[in-house]
């Protein structure tokens, strides 16, 4: 895909004579939302963390917003545009919500190299632009909060802020929905998804939650025992074979069945 803003082509990654990630190859287009899943020990870790930079790759190439990233450092792949959530979220908690945002405006304008005393005047720093995007999340009205009093569904929200911080052109999403109630999750996803429609922002995300992928993404892949087994749209995957037999008697293929 010649518009993609990730383009994936024959990643591999073994453990020590085990080959966790096998020819994986993939790519997102801005706008659109692409859901990686598969079963415990599929490769969707190691995937990840290479698209990353958390690990490097023993083969294959990545490429983001057209440049060759591979063995990239996380903080190298950041400043070139590429946002991130994580399993669990993190804030500062002994921060306002609109501190913890500045802060992740300062860090993403390479600010952060400025002396300490710097972080003294975050009252000021860019609170035009956190402002925006805590209204864009839905959180202006609890700028002023403590991190330590939010609901863990507000804190999600507040790492999705945090990860647009710096006005990314991909955005990577490791299990948005967990630890959330279910219809947090949903709110959540459909926020995402508005978003990254509006701004054309490419989004990966992986999924533990059925419901979630099959609601919210655009198209999803599959992995299992470290190779792409399946690819297309979330009726495709459905229909798969391939998918069946891995999830036989799960039921999770179908609970979203309209």
């Amino acid at each position: 895909m010649t518009d993609a803003l990730l383009n994936v082509e024959n990643l591999s990654k073994s453990y020590q004579g085990v080959k966790a990630v096998q020819g994986v190859s993939l790519n997102v287009a801005p706008g659109e939302l692409l859901a990686m899943i598969g079963p415990n020990g599929a490769g969707k870790s190691s995937c990840f963390n290479m698209l990353n930079g958390q690990i490097r790759p023993d083969s294959g190439r990545i490429r983001i917003c057209g440049k060759d990233t591979t063995g990239f450092s996380p903080e190298r792949i950041s400043r070139l545009g590429v946002g991130r959530t994580f399993q669990v979220a993190e804030t500062f908690l002994s921060m306002t919500v609109r501190e913890n945002v500045q802060l992740a405006i300062q860090s993403a304008t390479l600010s952060a190299l400025l002396p300490l005393a710097f972080f003294g005047n975050l009252g000021r720093n860019f609170q035009i632009k956190a402002d925006e995007l805590l209204d864009l999340i839905g959180l202006k009205e609890q700028a002023e909060r403590s991190c330590r009093e939010l609901p863990y569904g507000d804190i999600k929200r507040l790492e999705l802020a945090i990860a647009l911080a710096g006005d990314p052109k991909l955005l990577l999403m490791d299990e948005p929905a967990a630890g959330m109630a279910t219809k947090e999750r949903m709110l959540l996803m459909q926020l995402t998804s508005r978003i990254a429609k509006q701004r054309q922002l490419a989004v990966l995300f992986t999924e533990h939650d059925m419901d979630i992928v099959f609601e919210h993404a655009d198209r999803i892949i599959v992995l299992n025992r470290g190779q792409l087994i399946a690819e297309g749209s979330p009726a495709q995957v459905r229909a798969n074979e391939n998918v069946q037999a891995i999830y036989l008697g799960s039921g999770i293929l179908y609970k979203q069945e309209h």
